[in-house]
């Protein structure tokens, strides 16, 4: 039961007492967490109250004094300001939303991705954001066409240079073949292909990505003949009918090193 506003007594498996804070907005109920002190609980809850019910209190407002994490400050920020209640840190704008991975980090999404990150809790591990979904984990970036191991600046960047701008019309893919890296000698385009074995090995040169993206297959399937059994991502080209692709990766020459090359 509550035993003040907001504030529900409840029993641990244990026997030992803890406290649920929870507040209701537009007919909504939202939990605010779970506490061991009353005293606390009843302090969360009110600042839970005074974050929904004034609109003076901004995003940029937050203070590591308050008790109410980031996340959900956001949460109830977002709800009072545009009537919907999300349980990720969305904020919602007129064109995109943001993602507020931290007080210090947040993400830009086009509008066509706001049921998706609703739904899917983002987090950083080692410079890298990810999802999970159904026990795996997923960087984000493999939404919007980077391949894995894709490098900055290499085979993508971000338009107006924000690393964490992820609006669709602000991610360029400048290689978009495993393997294939985007060249330029003397003001002339060519496409270098190349394959990690234990070390990087050139396949060879192209005039155009495609050739490169088919001479990387033919590399993978020339090394997997000779005993390698690395588990390569071999390219799908989609603009190539079947015909089409065969005469090209009959045609297309790779580097010696790699026909002749001794596990």
């Amino acid at each position: 039961m509550a035993d003040k506003k907001g504030v529900y007594t409840t029993k641990k498996k244990d026997g030992s007492t803890y406290y649920r804070v929870s507040l209701t907005y537009k007919r909504k109920h939202i939990s605010l967490g779970s506490y061991n002190e009353e005293t606390i609980a009843q302090k969360v809850y009110e600042e839970g109250r005074l974050i929904i019910d004034s609109t003076d209190i901004k995003l940029e407002d937050y203070s590591d004094n308050m008790l109410i994490p980031y996340n959900k400050f956001v949460c109830l920020i977002n709800f009072r300001d545009n009537g919907i209640y999300f349980s990720t840190p969305i904020y919602l704008r007129k064109q995109y939303f943001e993602y507020h991975l931290s007080k210090n980090i947040m993400l830009k999404f086009d509008r066509d991705d706001l049921f998706f990150y609703a739904s899917h809790t983002i987090q950083q591990k080692g410079g890298y954001l990810f999802i999970s979904d159904y026990g795996s984990q997923y960087k984000i970036l493999g939404r919007y066409g980077v391949k894995p191991f894709a490098v900055y600046e290499r085979d993508y960047v971000m338009v107006n240079g924000d690393i964490y701008d992820y609006r669709y019309s602000n991610i360029k893919i400048l290689n978009n073949y495993t393997g294939v890296l985007h060249k330029t000698d003397k003001n002339k385009d060519y496409y270098e292909a190349v394959i990690h074995i234990i070390g990087n090995y050139i396949v060879g040169h192209y005039d155009t990505e495609i050739q490169a993206a088919v001479a990387y297959n033919k590399a993978v399937d020339t090394l997997h003949a000779r005993g390698i059994t690395k588990n390569y991502t071999k390219n799908y080209i989609v603009s190539l009918k079947k015909e089409e692709y065969l005469d090209m990766y009959n045609k297309v020459k790779i580097s010696d090193k790699i026909i002749n090359y001794e596990k």
